[in-house]
This record gives structure tokens, sequence and C-alpha cells, in this order.
């Protein structure tokens, strides 16, 4: 006869305690710490995870702080691409943001501009 459930991966050793949501979040996260991810100083994917927060590279021995379970967190990549616009200048976005409004200001100018033509008219007939 066939076997009509499978065990999951790195949570089989919980048999069938604790439910299978929270075993699949165990797996999950344990999947994410044992994996390989891609070195930010020489691009390998070497990084493995030394302790708590700590990653290492094992090809050219960078060690740096990063996520409990990812080395790069969400916050971090946030924190970067405000390094590097601080670095490099404004990006893409932040030129259209820019743009936009200048442009709106320049419409209102005119429109103030406009507005005072005409009412400079209207005292002068008077």
């Amino acid at each position: 006869m066939s076997k009509r459930t499978q065990k999951t991966g790195a949570t089989a050793r919980y048999g069938s305690r604790y439910g299978v949501s929270v075993r699949q979040r165990a797996g999950h996260a344990l999947s994410k710490l044992n994996r390989k991810y891609t070195c930010p100083t020489c691009q390998y994917q070497q990084v493995t995870r030394k302790s708590r927060g700590i990653w290492n590279c094992k090809k050219c021995g960078h060690t740096f702080a990063g996520g409990v379970w990812e080395p790069f967190t969400r916050a971090s990549e946030a924190n970067h691409r405000v390094l590097r616009r601080g670095s490099d200048g404004a990006t893409s976005t932040d030129m259209a943001v820019i743009a936009q409004t200048r442009a709106m200001e320049y419409e209102r100018s005119m429109e103030n501009q406009d507005a005072a033509e005409v009412s400079a008219s209207d005292d002068s007939e008077e």
C-alpha cells in the first residue's frame, strides 16, 4: 500500500504534535535559517548564519549583522535606499515627485498672476 501522508522535511521530527499550521511556520523558519544567501561583497551564494543576527560568507570571510531569520530585512533595505539616495542624489521616483510638485506650483503662480492682472484691470476701469 502507498503512504497516505508525508511528513514535512525539517519538521518531520515533531510528528503529529503542535498542529499543521504551527509545523508549517516552523518549516519556513527553519528553511530560512539553513539556506545560503548572496554575499553583499563578493556576490557568491555562500552566506550562512553563525548565530542570532550574525551572518558570515564562507568564500570571502565577510561577517556582518543582519536579521535573525534572514541576513537582509525590509528595514535594512529601506535604510540602504535612504543612504544610497543621500550619496547618489535623488532617484528617478524622487525626481518625478519633485517635477510634479514644481509643475503644480507653477500652475498656481500662473493662476495668481492671471487673477492679479484681472483685478488690476478692473481697478483701472473704475
